[in-house]
């Protein structure tokens, strides 16, 4: 059978819906993913990014709603869907008792690959992760971000049309997140359509072409970096309160002065503010002042992600708690989640 990739699309989601038990995790999400790009998903811990990749990569069953990869469905053509992706959990799901050299032996055979070739390309990926000095040790003396680079790696056996990347930092440090990020520019620059979750801003901002904010399983905003950052204004103000109980007397005189709605932060000490005209925030200044509202911060910069999710959700990103992704670990078999062809 002749599996086709030519669809402009490799993501069209309408509608998705998952839910375990009361909690909706996944709450009617639409998406679309063009072939040969990065696309961003970022939310907090338990925003359901975990489980929209799942339901994508046919490992969990949607309760409503619809999603085709390059024109394929994903339930009614399942089998056909998974020799076009690839699949990057947040967990490793490699053998902790063999080395990384016999790992990717492995799967390269599970590929299809001989012998020879499989050797081949084992040592050719441990060398690119930058693990060649480390091939013959067992992966239960590896660190953590030792582990996530073996697991990418391995998901690259047969580089897919398709690839989901679930939080692939997390855990690493700066100097091998960089390298995670040169792996991926490059995935896409030889062909690879790279679908990525995280909850890291820089990472969405510095890799993706479009960004997907989702939060409590719906998307809130979607478009380029710069189209989120010039949603929430041209400029934005970050008020820093000696006194959190002057959070609230402080929003109605922004209101009352800029005609905007300032967030306030869940500690109730910062405010931010979406400013469409930097020049009157001297006069910000001279009625807080007289209002008796002390500060110890006040500062204004371009917009970045954090300010836009903070203003379109209420929170950061970090201060959801991870009870949607645990219910969906829980829901879902604990196998190994790679499932390239």
């Amino acid at each position: 059978m002749t599996i086709t990739t030519t669809s402009d699309w490799a993501v069209e989601a309408h509608g998705l819906v998952k839910t375990f038990g009361s909690n909706r995790a996944v709450d009617g999400i639409d998406l679309t993913v063009r072939t040969g790009t990065v696309y961003g998903v970022l939310g907090p811990n338990g925003a359901g990014k975990t489980t929209t990749i799942r339901m994508l990569a046919t490992l969990l069953r949607p309760d409503a709603g619809e999603a085709r990869v390059f024109g394929h469905d994903v339930q009614r053509e399942a089998q056909i869907v998974r020799q076009l992706i690839g699949v990057t959990g947040q967990y490793a799901s490699v053998d902790e008792n063999l080395s990384a050299t016999e790992n990717l032996v492995l799967f390269s055979r599970l590929h299809g690959l001989g012998r020879a070739e499989a050797r081949k390309k084992s040592a050719d990926l441990l060398d690119e992760f930058g693990l060649t000095e480390a091939a013959k040790r067992p992966l239960k003396n590896f660190s953590g971000g030792m582990r996530r680079r073996l697991d990418l790696a391995a998901s690259l056996i047969s580089q897919p049309p398709l690839i989901f990347l679930d939080e692939p930092t997390t855990g690493l440090d700066p100097r091998t997140r960089a390298q995670m990020w040169d792996t991926i520019r490059r995935l896409v620059a030889t062909g690879s359509t790279v679908m990525l979750t995280t909850q890291y801003l820089d990472e969405a901002d510095q890799l993706a072409d479009r960004i997907a904010v989702i939060d409590r399983g719906i998307v809130v905003a979607e478009g380029t970096a710069d189209e989120l950052k010039a949603s929430v204004g041209e400029a934005s103000l970050q008020v820093t309160l000696v006194d959190p109980t002057d959070a609230d007397d402080a929003v109605r005189a922004i209101h009352s002065l800029l005609g905007v709605q300032g967030t306030v932060s869940p500690e109730r000490s910062r405010i931010n503010v979406p400013i469409n005209n930097p020049d009157r925030v001297t006069e910000l200044l001279v009625v807080l002042r007289e209002a008796g509202i002390r500060l110890t911060e006040f500062s204004l910069q371009k917009p970045t992600l954090d300010e836009v999710f903070l203003t379109l959700t209420g929170h950061g990103v970090a201060d959801e708690t991870d009870s949607a992704a645990a219910a969906s670990t829980a829901s879902t078999d604990s196998t190994s989640e790679r499932i390239s062809a």
